[in-house]
């Protein structure tokens, strides 16, 4: 095995050791809201670096620097604008969110519509987190098969393994402090791949150059595939701005302002983050001639980087996978535990027994999630899979809830069944049922009829649906977005 794979794998070693020991030391939570949320103890500033760290995974830092080689900054728009989409909305609704003061989203949506609509979108939550955690066992089993030279199933489970270690043991404080550490890692490490990248590419004039003898006009347009990448932003945006690990550090944080300031401050991070990653991409063109069988980074690693180094940045890109599995299978975990076992089993529940049920539901999240990245290796596929189904199942009546008052409990339970229905029957076609259907998967109008129909069955089954002035009222009083 060459000296660059030797030492990728003892400082993968030390790395683990090291986290998971911080885990196995660290003061045990003593209740499910301590397991969850840290006590609401958490700095403003952690709380952002966790929320940067749990989206700055897998996606950013392989697949946004593979798509950008081959279309150029378009690329950006996959999960660059996705991703400030979602933050931008969220800057506007984190003090609401926080302010209800719920430990999950269920449990919101629970006060403001009622039982049935909170089971469903407990199932649903589950099913994207989970589906989303898979996605990054798939990053993480192509990074290890890549650069290790590792059976891929093999390599998905040692990085599974080492996320459930200390994830089981720490919870939600022991993912945040590990998502801290792992987003310097990952910084560092794209800071020194795209300067690598910049200067034996020779930079961006020399980029402009090459684009132009091999005629890719669109290389620098942001507007290349403009209709097609609008279905990332639709779909993945949504999806994201309501994903549960998400409003998890918001309702994690000290206070409304608080909640407000951790959105602020990544929104502004994730500007340049993106952005670099993006043209780590795109100057690869003046390094490869093809696409490098592992990917862009990997193939920097391999071909420019002293082995050492290397094997730093090896670490770094582990590091933000796992930091954006960990945080899904925590919510997940979260969903199993509060959402269905203690709200629709066991009510009376001791914090030890909800504690025990945390743990083994973050098995659960965790081995399910493993058993579906064995099987489909594709990063954007899978993602695309979960963000679909949240989507249209629950971004309207959730965002609605906080602003309309006329929305009812049955609004909410039809419109989240129809993109529901919507969204298996369109994955069913996926996956080569013969059935009818009027779009093209993956496609704007596929997206538009998804999100619009839902809406339209929200508003048209709480018009005909018995208002519930009190209920709503008191929710949207107690959220006061505009206090």
């Amino acid at each position: 095995m060459p000296s660059l794979q030797i030492l990728s794998i003892a400082l993968l070693t030390v790395y683990v050791i090291l986290i998971v020991g911080s885990s196995l030391l660290s003061k045990k939570s003593d209740s499910v809201e301590g397991y969850f949320l840290a006590n609401r103890s958490l700095s403003f500033v952690a709380l952002a670096i966790t929320f940067i760290a749990s989206w700055w995974g897998a996606g950013s830092a392989i697949e946004t620097a593979d798509h950008s080689y081959q279309n150029g900054i378009s690329a950006f728009w996959i999960y660059g604008m996705p991703v400030l989409f979602s933050t931008g909305l969220l800057f506007v609704f984190a003090r609401a969110i926080r302010k209800v003061g719920s430990i999950t989203q269920p449990q919101l949506l629970e006060e403001r519509y009622g039982k049935a609509p909170a089971l469903m979108l407990s199932v649903l939550i589950f099913l994207f987190m989970t589906i989303t955690a898979a996605s990054q066992i798939v990053g993480i089993g192509i990074f290890f098969e890549k650069f290790l030279h590792i059976n891929y199933k093999l390599s998905a489970i040692i990085g599974t393994a080492i996320v459930l270690l200390y994830s089981f043991f720490g919870g939600f404080k022991a993912v945040v402090r590990t998502d801290i550490i792992q987003f310097i890692f990952l910084l560092s490490a794209s800071i020194l791949v795209f300067g690598y990248a910049y200067y034996y590419s020779g930079g961006i004039p020399a980029i402009e150059s090459i684009a132009e003898t091999k005629e890719l006009t669109h290389y620098f347009s942001f507007s290349y595939q403009l209709s097609n990448n609008m279905v990332y932003i639709i779909t993945f945006g949504s999806a994201w701005m309501i994903q549960a690990n998400v409003w998890q550090r918001i309702s994690a944080a000290r206070s409304p302002l608080d909640a407000r300031k951790m959105i602020g401050l990544s929104f502004l991070v994730y500007i340049p983050l993106y952005l670099m990653v993006t043209f780590t991409g795109m100057l690869a063109l003046g390094l490869f001639e093809e696409l490098p069988q592992g990917g862009v980074i990997s193939g920097i690693i391999n071909n420019y980087m002293p082995p050492l180094l290397g094997a730093l940045i090896f670490v770094g890109i582990c590091s933000a996978i796992m930091s954006t599995m960990d945080s899904l299978i925590n919510t997940g975990a979260m969903v199993l535990c509060v959402d269905i076992y203690k709200n629709k089993f066991r009510p009376k529940a001791s914090q030890t027994q909800l504690l025990w049920m945390g743990k083994i539901g973050t098995l659960v999240v965790t081995l399910i999630a493993l058993l579906i990245g064995l099987e489909i290796r594709s990063i954007l596929k899978v993602s695309w899979l979960a963000a679909d189904l949240l989507s249209t199942g629950a971004f309207v009546p959730l965002m609605l809830g906080f602003i309309w008052k006329r929305g009812t409990s049955f609004g909410a339970m039809s419109s989240m069944l129809f993109g529901s229905l919507f969204s298996l029957y369109n994955l069913a076609v996926a996956l080569g049922a013969q059935l009818p259907l009027a779009w093209e998967i993956g496609t704007a109008k596929h997206v538009l009829v998804g999100m619009l129909g839902s809406a339209l069955v929200y508003f048209i089954a709480s018009f005909f649906s018995k208002a519930e002035p009190d209920k709503s009222a008191s929710f949207i009083a107690k959220a006061a977005l505009k206090k």
